[in-house]
């Protein structure tokens, strides 16, 4: 019997944190809004789609931000309030499939192959969702249907916002050829300058170019960008995809140029962290330090070790050690982060480690 032929939706929700405050504050509709401080250092975490139209993004500075848009109104964001809308976003996904995979708060992959309620198509499942989304929590979502999560989701924001697209079996190919590589999920910025260097602007001229040339110039991901040229992602749905990091960084109000000051800052960010494993029961092996300069130049260290870290003093230990080498400072920092990979859940041996999916 052969195989059925896969049907995945990608929900995307539609600005998805400006949209709930603008919902709870009926004085921001039709407003420019930014969520985020607007501070020297503050950075835009979402924007409206009245905001955009003026060039405003996520991860834009705020300062940069409210230049390219004098009458921006920055709101400070509320996490629990958008973790509520979520889990009610995720409720309604579990009543058309388990096979979710959830990316972010506003955005998942759900595969409607065998739903667990019938209806005509996928389309129509999408729809519905799309329906019961706007009537439980008065937002928009933009759904993609396809028959893989790289079309799937590429189909969402082809009609955004508050739109829905199909990309059908047999049309995979031939809708990426026009498109730009820097569109497609997978390919960063600096990976599409790359592409971009060596003739390869869309999805067209990926497929031209063969798999052994990629494989030199991409590595392991060339199989992928192979593939996604020609419409063909494999990638399963995976409700329980573990996650692969946990980790915390902070952007300072004024660049810091003395150790100490940076050392401190790093003690208060392996708190958090820690505090973040304690709550999910998990710990890592690989402990990574990100520095940011003042020129927005970057830099990581990172150290793994046989077992998992085992309390906060060592885990500061290990960013110290990372550290030490570094200082004293070349040029002043604005940005440190640090974090824990290859995660397990605490207290397990090697062998008998399995993480769940946890936010």
């Amino acid at each position: 019997m052969p195989t059925p032929i896969r049907r995945i939706i990608h929900i995307d929700m539609d600005a998805f944190y400006a949209s709930v405050e603008q919902r709870d504050n009926p004085a921001l509709k039709g407003r420019p809004v930014a969520v985020g401080h607007c501070q020297e250092r503050g950075v835009v975490a979402a924007a409206s789609y009245e905001a955009r139209k003026f060039g405003v993004r996520s991860a834009m500075p705020s300062l940069i931000a409210r230049r390219k848009c004098p009458e921006l109104v920055f709101v400070p964001p509320r996490f629990d309030a958008y973790r509520a809308v979520s889990a009610q976003i995720h409720a309604i996904f579990s009543c058309y499939t388990s096979l979710v995979q959830p990316l972010s708060l506003d955005e998942a992959y759900l595969d409607i192959t065998q739903p667990l309620l019938r209806r005509a198509s996928a389309t129509a499942i999408a729809e519905e969702i799309r329906a019961s989304i706007f009537e439980q929590t008065g937002l928009t979502a933009s759904a993609g249907v396809s028959y893989n999560k790289f079309l799937a989701k590429l189909a969402s924001d082809y009609r955004k916002p508050n739109g829905l697209f199909v990309i059908p079996p047999g049309m995979g190919e031939a809708f990426v050829a026009p498109l730009p590589v820097g569109t497609f999920h997978g390919v960063g910025p600096a990976t599409a300058r790359r592409m971009n260097g060596l003739g390869i602007h869309t999805g067209a001229d990926l497929r031209a170019c063969a798999l052994d040339i990629l494989k030199h110039h991409f590595g392991k991901a060339a199989t992928f960008y192979h593939g996604i040229a020609r419409g063909v992602d494999n990638r399963p749905v995976e409700p329980n995809r573990p996650r692969k990091s946990l980790g915390k960084e902070t952007t300072f109000l004024q660049d810091l140029h003395a150790a100490p000051e940076l050392e401190q800052a790093m003690d208060k960010l392996v708190t958090l962290v820690w505090a973040g494993c304690l709550k999910r029961e998990i710990s890592g092996r690989t402990v990574t330090l990100k520095l940011r300069h003042s020129d927005f130049t970057q830099l990581t260290r990172s150290q793994s070790f046989p077992h998992p870290i085992q309390n906060e003093t060592a885990l500061r230990d290990a960013g110290s050690r990372l550290l030490a080498p570094l200082l004293p400072l070349a040029k002043p920092v604005r940005l440190l982060g640090i974090s824990l990979a290859g995660l397990s859940v605490a207290g397990q041996p090697a062998a008998d480690r399995q993480l769940s999916l946890l936010p």
